[in-house]
């Protein structure tokens, strides 16, 4: 099976660019405020104001991890959810 770094990525109809085109390019704010308002708003996440949860270091059964990570993401919520209905 080949690995990601084995497969060609590049696009003839999309060429990698080179200094020139670099230096050509212009920044957001060559855009005007319609153009601007056509893209999403991104969210960044700022700082977690309490931390309510802490990393641990954990050694688990290989088939459980299995198990938990073949559900897909947030995997480490179910299993917290898991763990959480198990306390005696």
């Amino acid at each position: 099976m080949a690995s990601d770094r084995d497969v060609d990525l590049t696009d003839p109809d999309n060429p990698e660019w080179t200094a020139a085109d670099f230096a050509r390019a212009l920044g957001p704010e060559s855009l005007s405020a319609a153009e601007l308002a056509a893209f999403p708003k991104t969210r960044i996440r700022g700082p977690q104001k309490t931390p309510t949860k802490r990393p641990v270091s954990l050694r688990l059964d290989a088939d459980v991890l299995e198990r938990y990570r073949a559900t897909g993401p947030g995997w480490q919520g179910r299993m917290n959810d898991a763990l959480r209905k198990a306390l005696p």
